[in-house]
């Protein structure tokens, strides 16, 4: 196979890891190999190499990149506000950012199973980082008064994958805007930890 025209490393690492990020996401990790890669992004197998060790590297940084991205995006946010204030801050920002990256978000979350060890080590840990952020957010709010909450940790994993989930099923040309769905969780949320 030819080299493509403009095969440069600008502009081939990234669409190495888009078609990655496509093919993972549409077979699994498991199922793709390096040559589909390659075939899909108009190189040689050989080529790859140049931009990823292996095929755990490209699914590592896949994952890592997707959670240092959210992470940074989060911590954008700030945390003035009361707890209120700030859990629903948390709740649309959650879904409004996993909303423009359902494969990503697939990923993340079904192929932790495929990472090494080390790898899996360092993913859980930013996982971790992002749980925390809610889990202060929600000890904020029991300590004011504000929540009633049972076990904040379970909580937590409670909010994060109900607000995950939102991606398996909403489609922008749905019947309700990603505003209103925004909304229709927050009340939900609100009333999990108040009522």
């Amino acid at each position: 196979m030819a080299r493509t025209t403009g095969s440069h490393s600008e502009i081939t690492g990234p669409r190495i890891r888009e078609a990655a990020l496509r093919l993972f996401a549409r077979h699994g990790y498991a199922a793709v190999s390096m040559r589909q890669i390659a075939t899909e992004v108009g190189v040689q197998a050989g080529a790859l190499y140049n931009y990823t060790a292996d095929k755990q590297s490209l699914l590592f940084s896949l994952m890592r990149g997707h959670m240092d991205e959210l992470l940074a995006a989060h911590a954008a946010l700030g945390q003035c506000g009361s707890p209120t204030a700030r859990l629903e801050r948390f709740t649309r920002f959650h879904i409004s950012f996993h909303a423009d990256r359902p494969q990503a978000v697939f990923i993340s979350y079904m192929e932790l199973r495929s990472l090494e060890p080390n790898n899996f080590q360092i993913i859980e840990a930013l996982r971790r980082d992002y749980e925390d952020a809610l889990e202060s957010i929600l000890r904020d709010g029991m300590a004011g008064g504000d929540f009633t909450i049972a076990d904040p940790k379970i909580t937590t994993l409670a909010v994060i994958a109900m607000l995950t989930g939102v991606n398996t099923w909403y489609r922008s040309a749905g019947r309700l805007s990603l505003e209103e769905v925004e909304q229709v969780y927050w009340d939900m949320v609100h009333r999990s930890v108040t009522e």
